[in-house]
């Protein structure tokens, strides 16, 4: 199959002949008149064919594609996706420019038409336009719903999910049954983002029955986010949705927005009931709680805004932490002198014979420096998600055309071998001493959350569901390849990076007591 078939598999467009000879045609003629027009000074780039420009060519796993395009052209290049012009850097100096040096004029995201569509018409944090709305969202965000202190008072939920996955693997490992490891991560991440959202909304014999059916939803969004579609290539063929993606993701949309409902107002029954004591159990009353205080501002937080955010942080913070603890996991197997090593700092800090706690995590070094090489070998989203300049602009001497699509190579970037010793390989001990790498976007050779204006809200959250569970899983667990299956760390590229494979393992309970994983 060539690249272009594996770009749309599993899609049908239906047009006939004759329709497709007359856009040919239409195409045809305003590729000529382009041609015809004076050129601005473009970054280099591979020739494309006349309307499909680069895509024909296109290799799946774009970061690795990209990375080689790079080592031919330089370090921006441009392809032409259809009639969307698209620009890639490659180095920390270009990311620089454009998330330092132009910060503003490259402060919006290239919204594909699935997002616009489950977010309601793009109300989140991650691709509503910069401007006074999405500062005020990004405020509230920030300042409030993901502060530390807010998210200090939501532990005991976290908690709570951490022992009973705790408790299931025991079992597993006591029964000698291999696990799945990156499915039983994801549903932790899962169960840990619902109990967060509204596990003090939603009456706890309904928790499961809303869970199952959110769970398929958010399985599917994220499905149709990572689908390549043709009206993200051709908008003026958008109307047409001809893979009836949009399509698809409406009725996603409606069936989560159906969810939503429920949840609040589930939450106004129970507060009626039951009375308003000002104290918020969830992120839910948090963003009901904000959205009345700020019902008077300048830019209103509307209902939708409060969905919109709901979506943001369950999307979010579900496949994204799964994967890098995955790719920890299946490193850390690789490697178990470094297994070792973190078991050896949490039996000092935390004891054989203890339960480990958040607490504990801000004296372990080294689960924290694993956790970043994790993300700079790994980097969640590896593209970063596309920024568009609003102005035309220079980058790298090169012109920018006014809304480009911009890709952040930070795959390629954070294995730079000028910047990075031995940048392919794992070493989470280069962290111990690179202390001035973190996750604030200050350093361009270490973006795994962005930087700028743009740079993740949700960074605290991550950090503290990512090194809550792995501290959890080898704390608890010694952990082993079973036999018949195979240890394999390729990467599979999509909306997030993951493994190729699903890490199969065998946890093996390592604690003095089985008290402790009651």
């Amino acid at each position: 199959m060539s690249p272009i078939s594996n770009l749309f598999a599993g899609n049908t467009i239906n047009l006939t002949p004759y329709a497709i000879l007359i856009l040919i045609a239409i195409f045809s003629i305003l590729w000529y008149l382009f041609k015809r027009s004076p050129q601005p000074h473009l970054p280099p780039g591979p020739r494309g064919l006349p309307i499909v420009g680069n895509l024909p060519f296109l290799d799946p796993d774009l970061h690795t594609y990209f990375t080689k395009l790079a080592e031919s052209y330089g370090p921006i290049f441009k392809l032409n996706l259809g009639s969307k012009l698209t620009v890639v850097v490659n180095t920390p100096s270009l990311a620089r420019e454009i998330l330092k040096d132009q910060d503003i004029n490259f402060s919006n995201h290239d919204v594909p038409l699935t997002a616009r569509a489950v977010t309601y018409g793009g109300l989140d944090l991650v691709w509503l336009p910069y401007g006074a709305e999405w500062r005020m969202l990004r405020k509230v965000c920030v300042l409030k719903l993901l502060s530390h202190r807010t998210l200090n008072s939501f532990y005991e939920l976290r908690r709570k999910e951490i022992r009973e996955r705790t408790r299931y693997l025991y079992q597993k490992g006591q029964e000698e049954s291999p696990v799945n490891v990156g499915e039983q991560v994801f549903l932790t991440m899962m169960n840990l983002t619902m109990n967060m959202l509204w596990g003090g909304s939603v009456k706890a014999e309904e928790m499961e029955s809303v869970g199952t059916e959110f769970k398929e939803v958010i399985s599917e969004i994220t499905r149709l986010l990572g689908e390549p579609n043709v009206s993200d290539f051709f908008p003026r063929l958008a109307r047409f949705d001809l893979q009836g993606l949009v399509k698809k993701m409406h009725v996603c949309a409606r069936e989560l927005d159906a969810i939503l409902d429920r949840a609040i107002e589930q939450m106004q029954l129970l507060r009626t009931r039951d009375g308003d004591d000002g104290e918020c159990k969830d992120f839910l009353q948090h963003l009901m709680k904000l959205k009345d205080q700020e019902a008077d501002s300048e830019v209103p937080i509307t209902v939708n805004h409060v969905k919109a955010v709901l979506v943001d942080l369950v999307v979010g913070g579900t496949d994204t932490s799964t994967n890098t603890i995955e790719f920890a996991m299946a490193e850390l197997i690789r490697k178990p002198e470094l297994m070792k090593r973190a078991q050896q700092e949490l039996d000092e800090v935390v004891g054989k014979d203890n339960i480990i706690e958040e607490s504990h995590i801000t004296r372990l070094p080294f689960i924290s420096a694993i956790m970043k090489e994790t993300l700079r070998l790994y980097p969640t989203i590896p593209l970063l998600v596309p920024h568009r300049p609003s102005e035309t602009a220079l980058v790298g001497g090169y012109t920018i055309p006014k809304n480009t699509k911009i890709f952040i190579n930070v795959w390629s970037i954070q294995r730079d071998p000028n910047v990075w010793e031995y940048p392919t390989e794992f070493r989470p001990e280069r962290f111990l001493d690179k202390k001035s790498c973190d996750f604030t976007g200050t350093d361009y050779s270490y973006l795994p959350f962005g930087s700028g204006r743009r740079i993740c809200a949700g960074i605290a959250l991550a950090e503290r569901m990512i090194l809550y569970t792995l501290a959890t899983l080898l704390h608890s667990f010694d952990w082993k390849i079973p036999e018949g299956h195979i240890l394999d760390l390729k990467e599979k590229f999509g909306i997030v990076l993951k493994l190729k494979s699903p890490l199969v393992a065998l946890p093996v309970p390592r604690l003095s007591n089985s008290n402790l994983y009651l």
